[in-house]
């Protein structure tokens, strides 16, 4: 059985997007790579501890990845999505609106966007249900 490890993505500036995931959803580093031409920076959440994401740092890149239309998002789940959105709003990220994801008249899950500096989208959902 295979188990899910970390998903990556390429970023300009390290020390952005760890603020970045720092501030927005906790994420601590856990472990860094330095390579020659880049550095893989593993960071996750230190209440789960499992799932990691990866940052990739190509060095001397200083032009933006064109995220094409095949990326999605990565998502979060938190306790309480309206306090998230109200903290994420203060601390200037700009999260995007609340939205009421339903399916006809069954509520399927509450959630808002935000992006990360290098234009990443996560997903931040209400826990419960499907996302318990």
């Amino acid at each position: 059985m295979a188990k899910l490890v970390h998903s990556m993505i390429r970023v300009l500036d390290a020390d952005r997007s760890i603020a970045f995931y720092q501030q927005a959803f906790g994420l601590r580093i856990v472990d860094r790579i330095d390579f020659p031409e880049f550095a893989l920076i593993y960071l996750n959440d230190p209440q789960t501890g499992g799932f990691e994401l990866e940052l990739t740092v190509n060095h001397g890149r200083t032009e933006p990845y064109d995220l094409g239309d095949g990326y999605g998002h990565i998502a979060v789940v938190v306790n309480d999505v309206d306090a998230e959105h109200a903290r994420l709003s203060e601390a200037g990220l700009a999260p995007r609106k609340l939205v009421d994801f339903k399916n006809g008249d069954v509520l399927v899950g509450r959630f808002f966007f935000v992006a990360d500096p290098d234009g990443y989208q996560i997903e931040v959902i209400q826990q419960g249900g499907r996302f318990g």
